[in-house]
């Protein structure tokens, strides 16, 4: 029984530190929509997370067939993983991209308030996108990591659990510091390089991913401690 409780529990802390890039990601996209319909998009876009990943791990024979070579363009050989990395990188450098010059050239769009239910549908589809992509990384490095079944499928609902708690904090913090939501739309817009150079084969260290964002969030934690608002 030890010998899966270790496994386990890496895989949890793995899908953990993997889920928040999505937990970012829908935050942002949740604060485009009025207050009552935020926790909705919270709630479905980690729920969906959670069954894709189910729903993956019982096609595990086909997902392990993605790592496999499809063509070779230019000397670089693409698999079905990798096509799925380079468009999920790209979507989300484009989405980041956008976001930021929002926040930071589009001054006069910003004091609109969120109005639309029928942009719900919208953002809830692009939520889906980036939990296919995060989907089958994350199922591919848990088959790497893990033999038995019950122990992937056990990590990924703990897992969902752990966000869904996590999300409502998370979202609420960047949302009422806008220097925070630059920062993390910066950590997305890094994380989809990152999906960018694997699909190329191109294998970028996570921990130095993760220590850079670490490194840059306790800056900005610095400087919103010791820099105080002008007085009026």
């Amino acid at each position: 029984m030890l010998d899966a409780i270790i496994p386990l529990l890496s895989l949890i802390a793995l899908e953990v530190i993997l889920g928040i890039d999505n937990i970012i990601f829908i935050s942002i996209l949740a604060d485009k929509l009025p207050e009552s319909q935020r926790n909705k998009l919270r709630y479905w876009g980690i729920g969906l997370a959670m069954v894709m990943r189910l729903c993956l791990l019982g096609l595990i024979s086909w997902i392990l067939k993605l790592d496999k070579t499809l063509f070779v363009l230019i000397g670089n050989e693409f698999t079905g993983k990798g096509l799925i990395l380079i468009v999920g990188g790209l979507f989300l450098i484009y989405k980041a991209t956008k976001e930021i010059y929002h926040k930071t050239e589009a001054v006069k769009t910003e004091n609109i308030e969120p109005t639309s239910n029928s942009n719900f549908g919208k953002l809830l589809s692009e939520v889906i996108i980036l939990d296919l992509v995060f989907s089958i990384d994350s199922i591919i490095t848990a088959v790497g990591m893990v033999q038995k079944l019950w122990v992937m499928y056990t990590a990924v609902i703990i897992t969902v659990i752990i966000m869904l708690m996590a999300s409502k904090p998370i979202s609420e913090f960047i949302r009422k510091h806008p220097s925070f939501k630059i920062l993390a739309l910066c950590f997305l817009m890094m994380i989809g390089v990152s999906l960018l150079a694997e699909g190329f084969h191109f294998e970028i260290p996570k921990g130095y991913i993760y220590f850079s964002m670490a490194f840059a969030f306790l800056v900005d934690i610095i400087q919103m401690k010791t820099v105080k608002p002008a007085k009026s």
